[in-house]
């Protein structure tokens, strides 16, 4: 069916061919966005140039109703014999389609209905379809097929367009808000020899110039806070990371992630200035309303952020007090008898955590602060000193989600040397996500670092804000490759 129809727009194509208009032009005239003639109808007197995709047709004998549309907003146009002529009409009216590209010239007026359009003396084609598009009204059936051809999806669900928009909008305000408070936009390597700065397996990539194996980067950190011993106070970085991890309502593969870095500033500034980003950020995309939905839950952006003790509610969650020399053993017998699963070669803190994502953050509904981190859980962090079995880190939390991740820097070169080395045990024993000891940044370290609040965080925050999965809010997610032709409609 989809051949047949295929070879029919093939056909159509022809015919423009053998008239002697040319279906893939490269040269286009236009005077006019379809909004500005709109918004400003009564003013134009003079001939107009517009261009659009037709998104409808209404042919009725001699003449024809059809709508275009550019990025701006769709027109309706008006085709008659009268003014294109006998010919021109009926070359178009034969073999122009919904979803071709066209281009039109003409005189504004206003139908009986008062509709404003635009009367057509001239036109041409400017690119011709041969796949049929799905309509708007049954789109796309094969959710996979969505996020494999979204163009298609873009096409024919405005919702899906405009959630685009927002999230260029979303990395827009946080790019404003640390521009206006003094921070360097900057861009660090994509190819680390040591990939650094997070939990995650890293992909590997072989860069032929060099004869050398490349990891992609799972963090921005540690390039920034090189810069930090370099000198800058306030940096920070937009920019595509890669986790080969598996895919989830949370989770993807590749994404887009921010990170500053402040020295001279605690972990009291950070949060202050975190709490500002994620509030304006949720103004910007809410429309002032800093109300979004969560089930049945409405979450509340706009209010002053309560503090979440991890030890705290840990205990209350599980019986474990963090504070106590807890084994191992005694993690993993705990695990099991919350039916949380785990895998063997799962180190203290790497249990720790799994344990907390499972019972703790499950009641953390509202957006807060998580703090008072286990050392074991945060490699990078600066230690509590009133607590060496603390760290200085901070989370933003929300409809049970991970929203960001804030410390204050340890900038100890021995005791990140040390750390690193604990780490590096722990993917001996074979935990894929354990960090690699990074030499070139423990030596940068011992050159000097000030003392330094850092902050990241992820499209994730968009995607909560939206209500929907990472992977729908990203252009183009990775896929499965295509087993089998899918309908397209």
């Amino acid at each position: 069916m989809r051949e047949d129809i295929r070879k029919i727009k093939l056909e159509k194509l022809e015919n423009l061919k053998k008239s002697g208009m040319e279906a893939y032009p490269e040269k286009s005239e236009r005077t006019h966005i379809n909004k500005e003639v709109l918004d400003n109808f009564d003013d134009i007197k003079e001939d107009v140039f517009l261009v659009g995709r037709v998104r409808s047709l209404r042919p009725m004998g001699g003449s024809s109703f059809v709508h275009i549309e550019d990025d701006s907003a769709k027109m309706q146009l008006f085709f008659n014999k009268k003014n294109i002529g006998s010919e021109e009409y009926k070359l178009f009216v034969k073999n122009i389609e919904l979803g071709d590209f066209i281009q039109v010239k003409g005189k504004l007026f206003k139908t009986k209905t008062k509709e404003k359009t635009l009367q057509v003396s001239e036109w041409k084609v400017l690119g011709k379809n041969i796949r049929p598009i799905p309509t708007e009204y049954y789109g796309i059936k094969n959710k996979e097929e969505v996020l494999r051809r979204r163009y298609l999806d873009l096409l024919t669900n405005p919702e899906t367009k405009e959630l685009f928009r927002k999230k260029n909008i979303f990395w827009q305000t946080v790019r404003n808000i640390l521009s206006k408070e003094g921070f360097l936009e900057v861009q660090t390597p994509v190819l680390e020899h040591i990939p650094g700065g997070a939990d995650a397996e890293p992909f590997m990539t072989h860069y032929n110039a060099l004869d050398q194996d490349f990891y992609l980067r799972i963090s921005l950190e540690l390039p920034l806070k090189r810069l930090l011993v370099g000198g800058y106070e306030k940096v920070f970085e937009i920019g595509r990371v890669f986790r080969n991890e598996g895919i989830s309502r949370e989770h993807l593969q590749e994404f887009d992630h921010m990170e500053f870095y402040w020295a001279y500033a605690d972990m009291e500034k950070g949060m202050k200035l975190a709490e500002k980003i994620y509030k304006e950020v949720a103004k910007a995309i809410t429309g002032d309303k800093m109300i979004t939905k969560y089930g049945k839950d409405k979450i509340n952006w706009g209010k002053d952020w309560a503090r979440v003790d991890y030890f705290e509610e840990f205990k209350k969650e599980t019986g474990i007090d963090l504070s106590d020399d807890i084994s191992l053993k005694n993690l993993m017998k705990k695990a099991d008898e919350l039916g949380i699963g785990y895998e063997k070669g799962y180190g203290k803190g790497r249990m720790i955590d799994t344990i907390y994502k499972k019972t703790v953050r499950q009641k953390l509904i509202q957006p807060c602060f998580l703090v008072g981190h286990p050392i074991d859980v945060s490699p990078l962090a600066k230690k509590d000193p009133e607590n060496p079995n603390r760290v200085l880190r901070f989370q933003p939390v929300a409809c049970k989600s991970e929203l960001g991740n804030g410390f204050a820097e340890l900038n100890d070169p021995i005791d990140q040397r040390k750390r690193f080395e604990e780490q590096m045990k722990l993917r001996e024993e074979g935990d894929a996500e354990a960090q690699m000891l990074d030499e070139d940044f423990v030596e940068a370290l011992e050159y000097g670092m000030p003392p330094a609040v850092g902050f990241g965080m992820s499209e994730r925050l968009f995607s909560v804000l939206v209500g929907k999965s990472v992977r729908e809010t990203v252009i183009f997610p990775p896929v499965r490759e295509k087993q089998e032709p899918v309908d397209e409609i």
